[in-house]
């Protein structure tokens, strides 16, 4: 059993996980880079295309340095980088959550960044060594269907989702690298044992299975769902989609009150490659990911919280700053590979 608060470390977790249930390590072609600008950068995306190309496309518009991208989800990305090594041809690594940016980091793949890039951001959304650097910011919630949950009976802990009141009614995506990164946390704050307890009761709870967290708000909205565990935007997303307001939507966040887990706000970062700490390229695009720009097409266009003082995050969110996140330290999140296992194990996928 791991005690909590107990440091989750995964050197060689992500060495050949992928996702869950898959694994994929492959090969890559290409040389380590060479320091020195020559206006090219390569960057290893654990964000869809969809969601940063449009970032990508400003920075080579505005600095005139290219950006050869490969994409894939930020396990996939992590793995391929600690398959690599030394040789990888990756300037960049921009990922998902912490816990894979800590995976890599753990592997003594990243340099560290400068301070001027570092103090942007507050000290809890970056390495402690300095090796990786918050972009945005991303709280866990429960999304509910306000016709089937009144806000007197929404659950002050995640915990509570294991009661017989909840039975059917929770949807949750096993696969997804959120969950995993929630479930890794529950580990970290509260022991292996307690996290174990907590996945069979959603398992004997008729906990519903989704692909995805967008899947879970669409079904919740309609009230095929009366909840579900995911991230705070994706109702953001589903209004877009709708061409509503957040406020026309059934589907409602609820954060967890109290340092609860289920609050667990994690990041997307960003880490340099050490063949690349000295290349003015790689620089200019960090010091891109934390300029007003950047910070501010993520809080408007994706709904993320911006990590950046003065950029405002999206109308309706309540501010970063007031949320009752648990006292988790984001450097400790790189346990994935006990983590799915666990969720193998308990039977939910």
């Amino acid at each position: 059993m791991r005690t909590p608060r107990t440091r989750l470390t995964s050197a060689s977790a992500l060495g050949c996980l992928l996702a869950l249930g898959a694994i994929a390590c492959g090969s890559a072609e290409g040389e380590p880079h060479e320091s020195g600008s020559d206006k090219k950068i390569t960057v290893y995306s654990g964000r869809s295309e969809s969601l940063v190309k449009p970032v990508l496309d400003s920075f080579q518009k505005a600095s005139g340095i290219t950006v050869e991208v490969r994409y894939g989800d930020t396990a996939q990305m992590a793995a391929q980088l600690l398959e690599e090594g030394s040789k990888s041809p990756a300037d960049v690594f921009l990922a998902q959550d912490a816990g894979a940016l800590s995976a890599v980091t753990e592997k003594g793949l990243f340099a560290p960044l400068p301070a001027e890039v570092l103090d942007k951001v507050p000290k809890d959304y970056r390495a402690t060594g300095g090796e990786w650097v918050g972009v945005t910011g991303r709280s866990r919630v429960l999304v509910y269907n306000t016709d089937q949950v009144s806000t007197a009976d929404l659950p002050k802990s995640v915990f509570e989702l294991t009661e017989p009141k909840w039975k059917g009614k929770v949807g949750i995506a096993p696969t997804n690298g959120s969950f995993q990164a929630f479930v890794t946390a529950m580990r970290v704050q509260h022991g292996d044992d307690k996290t174990e307890d907590f996945l069979a009761g959603l398992k004997a709870n008729d906990a519903q299975i989704r692909e995805g967290n967008g899947p879970i708000v669409a079904d919740v909205d309609s009230g095929r769902l009366a909840t579900g565990l995911v991230n705070h935007y994706y109702v953001y997303e589903l209004a877009k989609e709708k061409g509503t307001s957040v406020d026309k939507l059934k589907a409602k966040n609820h954060f967890f009150p109290g340092g609860d887990t289920g609050a667990l706000v994690n990041v997307s970062g960003v880490g340099v490659l050490k063949d690349s700490e000295a290349d003015p390229d790689v620089r200019a695009f960090a010091d891109y990911l934390l300029g007003t720009e950047a910070q501010t097409y993520f809080a408007e266009e994706t709904y993320e919280y911006p990590l950046v003082a003065g950029v405002a995050s999206a109308p309706g969110l309540p501010e970063l700053s007031s949320l009752n996140s648990p006292d988790i330290d984001l450097n400790d999140l790189g346990g994935l590979e006990a983590t799915v296992k666990m969720i193998k194990e308990s039977g939910l996928v």
